[in-house]
């Protein structure tokens, strides 16, 4: 249980769609020695989420609770409705990595959460990330300060007009209408382009990643494109809100590395790469000319393993091996570590291991993904791997080979995110993702690129189509086993 110290006091709401995910979440806070005062909703039954967001934000305003929690169906109402009270700096967070941050670099104290985003097991990683992590740096602490006008003149900035009475802001909250927090969120919608589709409580929300789901109506395949453009490298969607095929697509690495697979497969494999806009196709070094040549003048590029499956290569063999792929045509690679060294201890060698890949793969134009094989390792020793991967400056961390003795979990895929938080890193789930919802679930957890020979049928999964042994697919989609 991480120390608490003298900040016990949280303030919890929720409305009707966030009642299930915050009795959970009292229910794990009691748990770890926090004392809950519990600002309702008490069931199911439709209610105003402004009113509990004002409830808890204002115990934390009146100094009554150190921090708050409020859950709704998204998250961001209850984040506008928080932050109107003097004094309450509330987050919406979607990630383990958002709330650190939002806690560490913004001071916040009240957190937002939406039940229709987020699973019980990672909203409480979220609210332990978020109630362990604190603002102490001076310069942060400076900027949170500048938030509010009132306090920002007494750290010298210039207020753009006197801060109302205390009594009079509260007063306009009481007074604010759902129907005025509703305009408010369409508005953003509209300027994130975004559709609503007349669906209540949903909403675009720029953070760490873009998020952008519907709880009503059909999801915009425009919109999300026009977020991508915008700069997500993610994008969330719910089931039973439309379907997104051709965005899930980009997220995927269509993989075959079956030690019995021929060129005919890769052939094959390249083809439905092509179809359904993948990513990229993952083959063994091999192929990786052929590969090429097959794709050449489409966008799906060539992903080559390195120091597979195992890791037990020498360093300077991986950079030999991913400067040869690359000059047959790879563009990615991904290069598994020396998982000995890590459980031995031996930072420096696996910190060199990895840097001499990136070096091949800054030469030659390539990026550079690092398979950590979480299976094998602590928490700690994932962290390890991930902070080494930082430093030698990769772009991307993997959970695993598909060769290990287990795949991608979300929660390795969390802490994953959280390690290499503040930088462009991205997270590559691999291994045991079979279905739509394993896809869903992982980039939820924080992946922004997954790995998976079943990339077919998760796309026809995601389409809507029926699938079945029979489903039309080429064998090489059958034939793949390994991520």
């Amino acid at each position: 249980m991480p120390d608490t110290g003298s900040r016990r006091r949280i303030a919890l709401g929720a409305d009707h769609g966030g009642f299930e995910l915050k009795e959970v979440i009292g229910a794990h806070l009691r748990e770890r020695g926090y004392s809950i005062e519990d600002c309702g909703t008490d069931g199911t039954e439709s209610v105003d989420y402004p009113v509990f967001a004002h409830a808890v934000a204002r115990l934390v305003s009146q100094g009554k609770a150190d921090y708050g929690v409020v859950v709704d169906r998204v998250g961001i109402g209850s984040a506008m409705a928080a932050n109107k009270l003097p004094g309450v700096r509330a987050a919406p967070c979607r990630d383990v990595s958002a709330a650190r941050s939002s806690r560490e670099h913004n001071n916040a104290n009240v957190l937002t959460l939406g039940a229709g985003l987020l699973g019980p097991d990672l909203a409480l990683q979220i609210v332990d990330s978020w109630l362990t992590a604190e603002c102490t740096e001076e310069r942060h602490l400076r900027r949170a300060a500048m938030i509010e006008p009132s306090r920002a003149t007494s750290q010298g900035a210039v207020a753009d007009r006197p801060p109302a009475p205390k009594a009079d802001q509260e007063q306009r909250m009481d007074s604010l209408s759902e129907a005025d927090v509703e305009r408010i969120v369409r508005r953003v919608c509209e300027l994130s382009g975004a559709s609503r589709s007349g669906a209540p409580g949903t909403a675009i929300w720029p953070d760490l990643a873009y998020s952008c789901c519907q709880t009503g109506g059909q999801a915009n395949p425009d919109s999300l494109r026009q977020l991508v453009d915008m700069g997500a490298d993610r994008v969330a969607h719910l089931p039973g809100a439309g379907v997104l095929p051709v965005d899930l697509a980009k997220y995927i690495d269509h993989t075959l590395l079956n030690p019995d697979a021929t060129a005919q497969h890769i052939m094959d494999l390249c083809d439905e790469a092509r179809k359904y806009g993948f990513a990229s196709v993952c083959v063994n070094p091999s192929f990786a000319r052929l590969a090429a040549d097959r794709l050449h003048g489409f966008s799906v590029k060539v992903c080559c393993v390195v120091g597979f499956p195992l890791g037990a290569h020498v360093p300077e063999i991986k950079a030999l091996e991913a400067r040869r792929a690359i000059r047959d045509g790879a563009r990615e690679i991904d290069m598994v570590i020396n998982i000995g060294a890590l459980k031995g201890g031996d930072d420096q060698l696996v910190y060199r291991d990895i840097r001499t890949v990136t070096e091949a793969c800054m030469d030659g134009g390539a990026s550079c993904k690092v398979i950590i094989e979480a299976a094998f390792l602590t928490d700690d020793e994932k962290v390890r791997a991930c902070h080494a991967a930082k430093r030698a400056r990769a772009d991307f961390v993997k959970t695993s080979t598909g060769f290990g003795p287990g795949g991608a979990t979300a929660h390795d895929v969390a802490l994953m995110a959280d390690a290499v938080r503040g930088t462009r890193m991205g997270i590559k789930a691999a291994g045991g993702i079979r279905s739509y919802e394993d896809a869903q679930r992982m980039i939820r957890a924080g992946a922004t690129r997954l790995g998976a020979s079943a990339g077919v049928r998760i796309i026809r999964e995601a389409k809507g189509l029926t699938v079945s042994a029979h489903s039309g697919a080429p064998e090489t989609a059958k034939a793949g086993v390994y991520e």
